[in-house]
């Protein structure tokens, strides 16, 4: 019998949850606080959204709505020369491309497709709790138009976001971050530039002293320009201004590189500010449900991780609970499953923004971090495509590119081994929270995931690799 399951949150990781569970065969109700479209800062979007996208059934109207394509990104970080990440150049002209879009729009039409593929999508419905019996989420109470609802499920997905309804207001068991107590403040130009280099339609990414700035090319010649700081250097300079305007027009000034790439465009006038801090979950799942997206952890956007983690986390949830419905895996096993590959890929991307936070000591100490993280799998792509460039710095390059794409994450779920931790205590800082008793790696190392005849997850023989 199908399973019944309640999504909490239309954002993308409810969204792809929603879609990828109603495509294969589950009765599936989301309830979304707000109607969209809504804003929604994030607008540059990872090339494995790609994959996902077209697993879900909406990549062709995705690919119609007219964003900028997108082919990579330049880090302007520190005293080196620029960093180019170029997708087709790293992997070759087959590489997947992806876009900078405007979210209100994108989060819809993934909204909508859910409801294509047979959800029952609720807008202005609010999730005040998940009711549990002994010990299992067994559902929702929500209100809608005044009225109270109440709904068993036989798996609940918490994309709720920020707002966390079971890590914040149930477990009360997120951790946050404190070196990434940081806030950013932002607007929208007409008109602007971006540094010679930089891949088709890439995202620009500038350091600063007392942070950085990112620079994104959307469609209609818009630019969606931010700054990232700790708090408590934004609080301390909030004071010298009269209003958030006035304070993001300065900011602009003080980067002569920014400065010039807003050189022709005109300024919007709406002034954005958001808390960036970072954290995550004890427990991104546990007996009948799972945390996916934000929910579960969030981190500093300065690798434009938000949207990958998001639709990753919901593509594993999706196949978790079908997995368990077909009887392929035990839930047990697929808790393990779901909890051991989202807490890797948000530790690799854990570890490499905060190699960017601390003393600047290189482009090949990134690199080389990169090739840990990636395991060591893509020197093959490099000596096909990089014949000019030093080894050791090529090598880590096309493992930057594939963290930074969320490639390496694709890869590790669909291989056998590809749950296991990364070696070390690269990921101690965001593998050491978790609570899940036992180590969920132990029985997560012999699955992978499988995206056909059917989204589910498969069980190997083959020997894990660390």
């Amino acid at each position: 019998m199908a399973p019944d399951v309640t999504v909490i949150g239309g954002g993308p990781a409810g969204s792809i949850a929603s879609a990828l569970l109603a495509r294969g065969g589950a009765r599936v109700r989301l309830l979304e606080r707000d109607t969209f479209p809504r804003y929604h800062v994030g607008e540059s979007v990872a090339t494995s959204c790609r994959s996902i996208i077209e697993l879900a059934g909406a990549l062709d109207e995705i690919a119609s709505r007219g964003y900028t394509v997108k082919e990579g990104l330049l880090l302007r970080w520190g005293g080196e020369r620029d960093w180019v990440v170029d997708w087709p150049e790293i992997f070759g002209a087959d590489a997947q491309t992806s876009w900078q879009v405007d979210r209100a729009d994108f989060d819809d039409v993934l909204l909508r497709n859910a409801a294509k593929q047979g959800v029952e999508v609720v807008e202005g419905a609010r999730a005040r709790r998940v009711r549990f019996e002994d010990g299992r989420a067994a559902g929702v109470d929500w209100t809608h138009d005044g009225q109270e609802h109440s709904a068993d499920a036989d798996f609940v997905i918490d994309a709720s976001g920020r707002s966390g309804l079971l890590s914040v207001r149930h477990f009360q068991d997120r951790r946050p971050h404190d070196v990434f107590r940081n806030v950013a403040i932002w607007g929208y130009w007409h008109g602007g530039d971006l540094l010679p280099r930089t891949p088709k339609g890439g995202i620009n990414v500038v350091s600063s002293p007392e942070g950085w700035y990112w620079v994104i090319p959307l469609a209609g010649d818009v630019f969606s320009l931010g700054f990232v700081t700790h708090q408590d250097n934004f609080l301390k300079r909030r004071k010298d201004y009269p209003d958030t305007r006035a304070m993001l027009l300065d900011l602009v000034q003080e980067s002569d590189t920014v400065r010039g790439l807003t050189a022709r465009g005109v300024f919007q006038g709406e002034v954005r500010v958001e808390q960036d801090f970072s954290y995550a979950a004890d427990s991104f799942c546990g007996p009948g449900y799972f945390l996916a997206g934000d929910s579960a952890c969030f981190l500093d956007p300065l690798l434009s991780t938000g949207v990958h983690l998001a639709m990753y986390s919901g593509m594993l949830a999706a196949a978790s609970v079908l997995a368990v419905d077909d009887g392929d895996v035990s839930e047990e096993e697929a808790r393990a499953f779901y909890e051991s590959l989202y807490r890797n890929a948000y530790g690799r991307m854990f570890s490499m923004v905060a190699g960017f936070y601390e003393q600047y000591r290189g482009k090949n100490t990134y690199f080389w971090l990169a090739q840990r993280l990636a395991r060591g799998r893509y020197p093959e792509l490099v000596r096909r495509h990089d014949a000019t460039t030093p080894f050791r710095s090529a090598e880590g390059s096309a493992a930057f590119a594939a963290i930074t794409a969320g490639v390496a994450d694709l890869d590790d779920a669909g291989r056998a081994g590809g749950a296991a931790p990364i070696g070390g205590q690269i990921l101690a800082a965001a593998v050491a929270q978790r609570s899940m008793e036992g180590d969920p790696y132990d029985e997560a190392t012999g699955l992978s995931l499988v995206t056909s005849p059917r989204l589910g997850i498969e069980r190997t023989q083959q020997p894990a690799q660390s």
